[in-house]
């Protein structure tokens, strides 16, 4: 009878320690080590913050910083902007299989919609009554001269900034796309 005594008393004190852990609060991991380090107070970007003289959370980056990733394009959206790439930039991009194909993907995604997927000017928003885009390889550019004689300067700002009805594509296409992009136009300007 002694072993039945101790066995029973055995399974009566793991399921008291079981039903007093159960009632304990689940979301309490237990002691905790360095709270500040997972428990710390995450300001929203338009809070009050104290850690900064002025207050605000959301701070303006330094002077003369540049984000991870990003290529400066040193031209203004202006005619003189314009006319300077078209001189001074060059496409850094080899004309490779593989770049004519990613502009290709890139232009037909982005561009055919209004220029065709020839360049030809007959896109889609044509047939709603949109004004057609100048032909790459036959038309005249609406800042002087033929299509066919833009040079990468030209075409990569006018991505960058847009021109005419065109918006600006440089939130869609990263610099390198839009290189790619540039490869591929001229390409189209050849048929």
């Amino acid at each position: 009878m002694n072993k039945f005594k101790v066995l029973g008393t055995t399974v009566i004190a793991i399921a008291a320690s079981v039903f007093i852990t159960s009632c304990k609060d689940k979301r309490s991991t237990g002691w905790e080590y360095a709270p500040n380090m997972y428990e710390h107070k995450a300001y929203e970007p338009d809070q009050a913050n104290p850690n900064f003289a002025d207050g605000k959370t959301a701070q303006v980056p330094p002077a003369g910083t540049i984000p991870v990733g990003f290529q400066r394009f040193d031209f203004p959206n202006t005619r003189g902007g314009y006319d300077s790439a078209s001189v001074a930039v060059k496409n850094l991009l080899p004309a490779t299989a593989a770049n004519l194909k990613d502009g290709k993907v890139l232009f037909i995604s982005f561009c055919s919609p209004c220029h065709g997927k020839t360049g030809q000017g007959d896109g889609e928003v044509v047939a709603h009554g949109y004004p057609p885009p100048p032909s790459y390889s036959k038309g005249q550019s609406s800042r002087g001269g033929e299509m066919k004689d833009l040079t990468d300067g030209k075409i990569y700002h006018t991505i960058t900034y847009g021109v005419n009805a065109m918006g600006s594509y440089a939130s869609q296409l990263s610099p390198q796309e839009r290189w790619k992009v540039v490869l591929y136009i001229h390409h189209l300007q050849t048929l």
